[in-house]
């Protein structure tokens, strides 16, 4: 699910904005690319001054990219062998005109999904039909088992649903309060005429005027406008319309069998869709334009986006996502960014087939940790790198937290996902400039903004380093990241402070410079240095 649901109650507001460091537009650009806590790219890309680099294809899973986006020219894949808009598959891949990747949440008439059900609500539907109004007792052992996932995700949906209605009720309330606060404020402060400076030196002690504070802040810098009080509307409204609503068919536009892995006639070349917001900042933090002075410079110089539109406004279907996955591997992508996940995963064998094929091709999966600031060791966000029935792991997987510009106490955002065995390294994450469609920028921030970072660093060093293979790179993405294990930071969503080394495998936060100088090493090691 790639909707952030911001929850700006009068309670909720103060938990969501607490610790945010304010930043400007100009102190947070390119800052992931600049030294600690950013990755140092920068300085890694000047010890590569004197080489030559080839292109790398990363494939992005998302909600669809603009690929007319200013800072992303050049920089999306083109299938040579497909000749755009004849309405033929001239390459006899299964896809008819997939210049730029493939659009499976389409149908060959142009008509595109936007909203879906998440995966719990498919869940339900699918179970009622079984288990409503069946006395527990007379079922077998599987089918209580069964029972029992029913009743949890009959509850998760009620309670849900009963919290997003409580939550409209308050919007109007909070749009009253962008018209009142900057009188109160100016009260308070005795300044009228306050400015964000003014709020910054401002450290009251009580409660209520620190939270008073802090809506300030938020309307002072943008963060919190009778616009953003209207999107919200507008997101539970689709919470409870769509992604909640088990009487909703979200494969009715797309028309085919989500449960039929071998029906794969359908979706349309259309890859940026009707909201590629998500996928289009995705893509311009692996590949956007470097040193063009338009919003964040991409991580990866040369490197090519091929667009696969499987992710809408609801949680993904596990069929969109397996497809997604062999398209990408057999059209040549070396990369996958995965900045998605959903709580519970109903053909979760296929998916895990679909990441088996593209590990024996030797292609790195590259996926979010999730933003419920919750174990994954304990909670699993899907998809993962280990599922239940798994014997081994994937040699070609990396599950990425997320990091901020705090290093001292604070560094794993927090809503970042952590797990000391299934999240691999963290990345930074957290107030991320960057493209957005019709050529604007925008700061979102996510897990799903740390993918794409690590996705993006892959595809750098395969670039620069042709001869080490993927399972190297990934090694050395992982041993190579700065290291914070032995220092103590708070839980994401928490208050406690832990070794970060238990959030991770790595304990650490990656790289690119000291990546590079590894790189380098292991290429020298080989006998295989490259020259010019």
């Amino acid at each position: 699910m790639i909707r952030f649901f911001k929850q700006f109650t009068a309670a909720a507001f103060a938990v969501l904005f607490s610790g945010l460091v304010w930043a400007q537009e100009a102190e947070i650009i390119n800052w992931y690319n600049g030294k600690g806590p950013g990755m140092e790219t920068e300085a890694a890309y000047k010890l590569l001054k004197s080489r030559k680099s080839t292109t790398v294809v990363v494939a992005v899973i998302d909600s669809g990219i603009d690929i007319e986006h200013e800072d992303l020219k050049g920089k999306i894949w083109v299938n040579t062998d497909e000749i755009p808009a004849n309405g033929i598959d001239d390459d006899k891949n299964g896809y008819i005109d997939d210049v730029h990747g493939w659009n499976f949440l389409g149908n060959a008439n142009g008509e595109n999904l936007d909203a879906a059900c998440l995966e719990k609500t498919r869940i339900l539907k699918k179970l009622m039909v079984k288990f409503d109004g069946v006395d527990p007792a007379t079922l077998n052992a599987s089918e209580k088992k069964e029972y029992e996932l029913y009743e949890k995700v009959k509850s998760e949906i009620e309670t849900s649903r009963e919290e997003y209605s409580g939550y409209l009720g308050q919007m109007d309330m909070l749009a009253m309060m962008i018209d009142q606060v900057p009188t109160m404020v100016g009260n308070a402060l005795g300044n009228p005429k306050y400015t964000l400076k003014d709020l910054q030196k401002w450290h009251p002690k009580d409660e209520q005027m620190a939270q008073l504070r802090e809506f300030a802040m938020a309307i002072a810098t943008g963060e919190f406008t009778k616009e953003v009080i209207e999107e919200q509307k507008k997101q539970i409204n689709d919470m409870l319309e769509y992604n909640l609503n088990v009487d909703y068919d979200d494969r009715a536009v797309i028309g085919d069998d989500p449960s039929d892995f071998s029906d794969k006639n359908y979706g349309n070349s259309n890859v940026e869709g009707p909201d590629a917001l998500h996928g289009t900042h995705v893509g311009g933090i692996i590949g956007a334009v470097r040193g063009n002075g338009l919003g964040g410079d991409g991580v990866a110089n040369d490197v090519k986006l091929m667009v696969l539109r499987a992710v809408p406004n609801g949680d993904e279907h596990d069929k969109d996502i397996a497809l997604a996955i062999r398209y990408a591997v057999d059209n040549g992508a070396q990369v996958i960014n995965m900045s998605f996940g959903k709580g519970y995963s109903m053909y979760a064998e296929e998916v895990y087939a679909a990441f088996k094929y593209a590990d024996s091709k030797g292609v790195l999966l590259v996926h979010a940790a999730g933003n419920d600031n919750a174990d994954v060791d304990a909670d699993p966000n899907f998809p993962t790198s280990m599922y239940s029935f798994q014997k081994e792991p994937f040699a070609h997987f990396l599950t990425i937290g997320a990091s901020t510009r705090v290093a001292k106490g604070k560094l794993a955002a927090s809503f970042s996902n952590y797990g000391q065995t299934k999240v691999d390294v963290f990345a930074p994450g957290f107030e991320i400039y960057n493209s957005v469609p019709q050529s604007k920028y925008q700061k979102l921030q996510g897990t799903s903004m740390a993918a794409p970072m690590v996705a993006g660093v892959a595809a750098m060093l395969q670039s620069y380093f042709p001869s080490l293979t993927m399972k190297e790179i990934k090694d050395i993405i992982m041993t190579s990241s700065t290291s914070y294990k032995g220092t103590k930071q708070a839980l994401p969503g928490s208050d406690e402070a832990v070794d970060f080394g238990k959030m991770s495998v790595s304990g650490g936060v990656v790289n690119v410079k000291n990546a590079v100088k590894m790189c380098l090493a292991l290429e020298k090691s080989k006998g295989m240095v490259k020259k010019g």
